[in-house]
Formats: C-alpha cells, sequence, structure tokens
C-alpha cells in the first residue's frame, strides 16, 4: 500500500465524495459499497475539515438510513441526502448539487454494487460540469490549488501504478487498491445527523421499471487441461496412468452421448 504524501495539500481544498447503498456478496444485506467507503477514506486522509458527504436517494428505507450511519461512523458529522423517490435517475440532482457547491475533487466508487451498476455516473457528471475524469485510482499523491493541479496514482492491471497530473477540478473513481476503509464506529454514527436537501429537478427511469431482476447464475466450470510447456511434461502427460480405471471405450453413438453429457453435468459445466 502506498503511503499518502499529499501534505501539501492546500487547506482550502474541496472534497465532494458521493456514497450509495452497497450489498453484502454473501447475504445481500444492504451495507457501505466497498468502493465508495475506500472514496471517503481518502478523503478523510486529504481534507477532513472540507469534506463533503453526498447521497442521492430516498431516506424512507430504514435499511438505507442505517447504511448511511455506517458511513458516519468513519468520523463524518453529516451526510447530505438528495431526497429522490425510486426509481429515478440521480444524475440531474447530483449535477444540481455539484453545481451549486463547486468541489475541486469529486470522489466516488468505480460502480454501484445493485441496481443498474454500469458505473457510468462519474462520466456523465464529468461530461455535463466540464471537468476531467480520472478512472481507477488508489491514491491523491499531492494538490496545489495554486497552481491548479494535482498528482494522483491510477492503478493498473497486475498490481502495477501510473503517476497521472490532472487540473483542478477533476472527478475520480477510487479503485479496490486504495487504502482499506476504518472500521466504523458505533458511537460517532449516532452523533452524526442527516441533512435533507431539497430536490427541484428530476427525471423517471422508465426504462429501469421495464427491468427483471433474478439471481445470477454460476459460471460455467472449465474441464481441466494439463498444459505441458516442456518434451519432457508431454511424455508424462501422454505416458500417465488413468487414476480411477474408470475408462471404457463406447461405439454405440447414442452410448456414447449420454456419457458425454453425463461427464458435463459431474463437471458442473451444464
Amino acid at each position: 500500500m502506498h503511503k499518502n504524501n499529499s501534505k501539501n495539500a492546500s487547506k482550502n481544498i474541496k472534497i465532494s465524495v458521493l456514497v450509495s447503498v452497497g450489498e453484502h456478496p454473501l447475504s445481500a444485506r444492504p451495507c457501505r459499497a466497498e468502493q465508495d467507503a475506500r472514496a471517503l477514506e481518502l478523503g478523510l486522509m486529504l481534507a477532513p475539515e472540507n469534506l463533503q458527504i453526498v447521497y442521492a436517494g430516498t431516506t424512507s428505507d430504514s435499511a438505507a438510513a442505517a447504511v448511511l450511519k455506517e458511513y458516519m461512523g468513519m468520523g463524518i458529522d453529516q451526510v447530505e441526502v438528495l431526497d429522490v423517490p425510486p426509481k429515478t435517475d440521480v444524475t440531474l440532482p447530483l449535477l444540481e448539487k455539484l453545481k451549486q457547491d463547486c468541489p475541486d475533487v469529486v470522489l466516488t466508487g468505480m460502480r454501484a454494487e445493485n441496481g443498474e451498476s454500469s458505473g457510468m455516473l462519474p462520466y456523465l457528471l464529468s461530461e455535463q460540469l466540464k471537468m476531467a475524469m480520472v478512472p481507477a485510482i488508489s491514491n491523491i499523491l499531492s494538490i496545489d490549488k495554486t497552481a491548479g493541479f494535482a498528482e494522483v496514482l491510477q492503478a493498473l492491471p497486475r498490481g502495477q501504478r501510473r503517476k497521472v497530473k490532472v487540473n483542478l477540478p477533476f472527478i475520480a473513481s477510487v479503485d479496490m487498491a486504495a487504502a482499506a476503509p476504518r472500521q466504523s464506529a458505533y458511537g460517532s454514527a449516532m452523533r452524526g445527523h442527516l441533512k435533507i436537501d431539497p430536490v427541484t429537478q428530476t427525471m423517471h427511469d422508465a426504462d429501469q421499471e421495464q427491468w427483471q431482476i433474478s439471481p445470477a447464475q454460476a459460471r460455467p466450470k472449465r474441464l481441466k487441461i494439463v498444459k505441458a510447456k516442456t518434451a519432457a511434461d508431454r511424455f508424462k502427460a501422454a505416458t500417465a496412468k488413468v487414476q480411477g480405471g474408470l475408462g471404457k471405450v463406447i461405439y454405440d453413438n447414442k452410448e456414447s452421448a449420454e456419457a458425454i453429457l453425463k461427464l458435463l453435468k459431474d463437471e458442473k459445466i451444464l
């Protein structure tokens, strides 16, 4: 994990973190989204005194309110809630809020853990606000508001990192390679409060009403194939004795098809 070296960050840097309600991968219960929590952790390390947490969604659900308490348990006094009804496009309310607040940096997760989960929200906000968009960052190394730029560390495949220089203001999506979020403290969560902001513009998402949501199916299991790299490995694989002694020669086409079908079911491919 890379250490945060943003000591030269200006004290008047204003950071907005967009959070959402996540979903536990095993129990499917509502919880804080892992990437959003890492974005909040990054914001707390950079500018805890000028940090703004924004949530766009309804708070009528008690589960959503409990999840927002988990975010406040990380040391946040309040979460600003854009109270929009269900099945509503949150892009317009967030655009109105960000235009009003004018943050220097907007942090969010790569994608939501439920719903559409397309990951397009930061790109849409970037396009409308005319702000640069940096995807999959793991850290913000420095912010120089006087010069008007920041240096961020972008996460690449296979553990690689790339330093990127970006002009202020900008939007960044936080990758799983960022620092793990701190635990949520019960006392801080109870002391925090939700600030409900009025929403003037909403757009009903008609396409979302036509969705049919069903549990995802397990991916087919791959057959184990011996990949010999050297001549010795190929000779060993060719002369290896079949374990179990269950193999047999089948000449009938129908019986052969039934045997292949049984093998595919046993390997959980079908």
